[in-house]
C-alpha cells in the first residue's frame, strides 16, 4: 500500500502498545458489534460470511466468532509478516487492496470489512480495488476511512488527505451507497433501504 513495512514491529506499536494504540480492545469490539448489527439490519438474516481487506493479524475474526460462532472469515492483507504468522490459524491470504478488481472467489459476502486502510492506498489502486465491490458483496461494505477533514491520530506516515467527497465520489462509482456510520450498502441491498437511511446522491 505503501513504502510502509508492516512487520511485527508496526503491529506492537500500533496495536499491543497501550501507550500509542489508537484503539482499545472494547473500542474494537464495539465496532465490530456495530458492522455486524447493520450487515444482519439489511440483509435480514444472521451473518454467514465476512472478507476483511487490510486485516492485519487478523483481529476482527476472533471477535466476528464471539458474536457469530462458525461465521465464514477471509482476511486479506498485503502484511507478508501478518499472513506468515497468522495465515493458516486464521484464514489470512496475501493481497494488495488493488487486487479486488480482479479477485473473485465461490460466493459473494454477506459483510465486507476495510477499517483503517483506504487512506493510506494511493488513488489509482484505491479505484482499482473498489471496482471489485459490486462482485464481491453481497450485503453491507463497512469501509472506516479518514479524510482532509479529520483529525486522525495514531500513524499518520502515509495518510492521504483526500476530501470527504473524492470518497462518495469513489464509492458511489463502485456502485456502493452510504447508509450512515461507515456502512455502505451494495447494489443488491438498496430496495431494502428507506429513503432517509440512505446518503443524499
Amino acid at each position: 500500500m505503501t513504502g510502509k513495512h508492516y512487520d511485527r514491529t508496526y503491529f506492537d506499536r500500533w496495536y499491543r502498545d497501550p501507550a500509542r494504540r489508537v484503539r482499545s480492545p472494547a473500542a474494537t469490539a464495539r465496532t465490530v458489534a456495530l458492522a455486524v448489527a447493520m450487515a444482519e439490519y439489511y440483509l435480514g438474516r444472521p451473518l454467514r460470511s465476512v472478507l476483511d481487506v487490510g486485516c492485519g493479524e487478523g483481529a476482527w475474526r476472533a471477535l466476528l466468532r464471539r458474536l457469530r460462532p462458525g461465521i465464514d472469515y477471509l482476511g486479506l492483507d498485503a502484511s507478508e509478516y501478518a499472513v506468515a504468522r497468522y495465515g493458516r490459524a486464521r484464514n489470512l491470504r496475501l493481497a494488495r487492496f488493488g487486487q479486488l478488481g480482479e479477485l473473485r472467489f465461490e460466493t459473494r459476502f454477506d459483510l465486507i470489512v476495510c477499517s483503517d486502510v483506504l487512506h493510506y492506498v494511493p488513488s489509482a489502486e484505491l479505484q482499482r480495488g473498489l471496482s471489485g465491490f459490486a462482485e464481491l458483496l453481497e450485503g453491507l461494505a463497512f469501509i472506516e476511512v479518514f479524510t482532509a477533514a479529520d483529525d486522525p491520530e495514531g500513524d499518520i506516515e502515509g495518510f492521504i488527505r483526500r476530501s470527504p467527497d473524492w470518497y462518495r465520489r469513489a464509492f458511489a462509482g463502485a456502485g456502493l451507497m452510504a447508509c450512515g456510520s461507515h456502512g455502505y450498502l451494495s447494489p443488491r441491498l438498496l430496495r431494502t433501504a428507506a429513503a432517509l437511511e440512505l446518503a443524499p446522491r
